[in-house]
């Protein structure tokens, strides 16, 4: 029996949660815990469960999210048959609110007839999981479902496994059934489909919002939540960039952190994640905060309950202050006081 699974990801979905983090990138593409991307973790997913095609249907601001794929040989998907298909949108009218826009997938139909596989999983690009899709199949087959929506508490996760062909003619038939997502056919109570329900055990939490941004980071610094996400035999991987070990001063102190390849740390670290080449210069102070890629931040600076974006400078001296529940966040490419080169 052919078990094979193609795998969709759905990264046109745009969060109004989300803005001060998606002026520059898709939500897709949003820097998590220090080193890796949202998508990393459904895509690293679909591989580790041995789906070998994945189609990335993509809608705005998908240049960095393009840039960090590549051409998918970080996950082993740079194959001469299947491999990693990005697929950008050539409408961008009012976005669907439903994981598997029926619409970008119809621009794109040939990809879906042309491909080998039985099964499709059709998943959105912003839920931080590690999870065994062949289970997921399993309990499909099993039980003779036409649609599986896999849940958390309840909860759906938007993740949905259906055979390829229901959902090609889903697609085609877009226009006469009114379904424009997967969200849509699952959702009607008088859809003529067997659907069923997959319960996820496992820890699961959707970015959608700067809270649960903050919140899901926040919760990596806890082992047990990290020993659950990063599982051994099942690797979130990511793209690979070769950079030195982090440096520590004598004047530096770090306590409860993740400090990413590259970082020059002078000053305190608390609670918090560092991403990738950041510096933290002396006297300086940093809690409960996430601080992104390529961030310098001056001596004597105090930050507490802080998102900065990628490549901010904060001047010397600088106090910012966010709270729980309310952190305060600072775009991409900002200057936050007089910075001295």
């Amino acid at each position: 029996m052919n078990k094979d699974m193609l795998g969709i990801i759905d990264a046109t979905t745009v969060h109004k949660g989300l803005e001060e983090l998606t002026i520059h990138r898709s939500v897709a593409a949003i820097p998590f815990g220090g080193r890796y991307r949202l998508i990393d973790f459904i895509l690293s997913n679909m591989v580790n469960s041995d789906i070998q095609s994945v189609g990335i249907f993509s809608k705005y601001q998908y240049r960095s999210l393009m840039d960090h794929l590549g051409s998918g040989r970080n996950w082993d998907l740079n194959r001469k048959r299947d491999g990693l298909f990005f697929f950008p949108s050539t409408s961008f009218d009012k976005p669907v609110t439903g994981i598997g826009p029926f619409e970008d997938f119809a621009a794109n139909i040939d990809f879906f007839k042309r491909s080998s596989q039985k099964y499709a999983l059709v998943a959105n690009s912003y839920t931080v999981f590690n999870m065994d899709f062949r289970t997921v199949l399993e309990e499909h087959i099993n039980n003779d479902h036409e649609i599986t929506e896999v849940r958390k508490d309840g909860a759906p996760l938007g993740i949905y496994l259906l055979k390829k062909d229901l959902l090609i003619d889903l697609i085609e038939t877009r226009q006469d059934t009114g379904y424009l997502s997967m969200k849509d056919v699952v959702n009607d109570l008088n859809a003529p489909y067997k659907v069923g329900y997959f319960s996820y055990e496992g820890f699961a939490i959707m970015i959608d919002s700067i809270n649960s941004y903050f919140e899901a980071s926040k919760r990596l610094l806890q082992p047990e939540i990290w020993q659950r996400l990063f599982v051994k035999g099942r690797p979130i991987l990511t793209k690979v960039k070769d950079e030195p070990p982090a440096r520590y001063t004598s004047s530096s102190s770090v306590h409860n952190a993740m400090i990413a390849n590259g970082c020059y740390i002078e000053g305190v670290v608390e609670n918090s994640i560092i991403a990738r080449g950041v510096t933290i210069g002396k006297g300086s102070v940093v809690k409960n905060s996430i601080i992104m890629q390529k961030t310098k931040i001056g001596e004597n600076c105090y930050l507490d309950h802080v998102i900065l974006d990628k490549d901010v400078k904060i001047a010397d001296g600088t106090e910012l202050m966010g709270e729980e529940g309310n952190p305060y966040v600072i775009r991409k490419g900002r200057v936050q006081g007089v910075w001295k080169n």
